[in-house]
């Protein structure tokens, strides 16, 4: 399922949510989740993904999502992890360009 395809695909808002769902998910497969099923170090309106190699941690506002150049990053990670898979979501760039790109959007 690739964002911004054909409209007989699932919108892009539907697309969205359905990776945040998966990676709220794999918190509670790990136990990384409260009672109600929050991830306990994540805050609200927040979401996690690993960047680079070393699968760094980074915890994002999901206001990101709407940017087009983090879009472009999750277009390549479906291409090149898919978002089936219990690692979490993974964001195929270096760290350093995740950095400087996030830093340059949340301004």
């Amino acid at each position: 399922m690739a964002i911004g395809k054909s409209s007989n695909k699932l919108s892009q808002t539907a697309v969205l949510k359905q990776i945040l769902k998966r990676c709220s998910s794999l918190g509670k497969k790990n136990g990384y989740q409260d009672e109600q099923g929050l991830p306990m170090d994540v805050p609200k309106g927040h979401f996690v993904v690993y960047v680079g190699g070393n699968r760094t941690r980074y915890i994002v506002p999901i206001s990101i999502l709407s940017r087009p150049e983090f879009r472009i990053l999750l277009q390549r990670a479906e291409e090149e992890f898919g978002f089936d898979n219990d690692t979490g979501l993974r964001i195929p760039c270096d760290e350093d360009f995740f950095e400087s790109l996030t830093s340059s959007m949340l301004r």
